[in-house]
């Protein structure tokens, strides 16, 4: 699959198969956000595989979009490894580098067979304790994944115009 086919063709699944992630798969999603690039490198990266249904019941009270997939990983960033921009004070690199490290696990799972959901729609403090994390540790993105079930087709498939988006200067 070239990339620009893995691109166009993934779309946000929010409706998942009861079937388990066989565990080579998992691995290699998790290995696409361990390879991630980070700001210099510092890897603040947190990666939380959460699979018992206890922990998913959890997160289902953080959110309404766990979409009672088999697996949300939960992405977020150590605060105390982020790098700190000294030319823009108060800038810290975490949220981005979790991000990147969040589409490296999406797109790689798509490759995979695997469809996942990036959710936003949660507090990361609350995230955070229900899981019981450390303080250090904040909370990017959730992400439901899993065999996506056959009525998961794509809800978006409209896109603006290259002239609405790109400007050259």
């Amino acid at each position: 699959m070239t990339f620009m086919k893995l691109a166009k063709d993934r779309y946000s699944v929010r409706k998942y198969k009861e079937k388990d992630i066989p565990a080579d798969i998992l691995e290699r999603i998790i290995e696409a956000g361990m390879y991630a690039p980070t700001a210099c490198n510092n890897q603040p990266q947190k990666i939380y595989v959460v699979k018992s249904k206890e922990t998913r019941e959890k997160l289902k009270e953080c959110t309404p979009y766990t979409f009672d997939a088999p697996v949300i990983m939960v992405i977020g960033y150590d605060k105390t490894r982020s790098w700190q921009n000294k030319r823009m004070p108060g800038y810290e690199s975490g949220e981005t580098d979790a991000a990147i490290v969040t589409t490296h696990m999406m797109l790689q799972a798509w490759e995979d067979g695997i469809g996942s959901c990036w959710v936003g729609v949660f507090n990361s403090d609350e995230v955070r304790d229900a899981l019981g994390l450390a303080e250090n540790i904040r909370v990017t993105a959730l992400m439901p994944m899993g065999y996506a079930d056959m009525e998961a087709g794509p809800r978006h498939s409209r896109y603006r115009d290259r002239e609405d988006i790109v400007e050259e200067i």
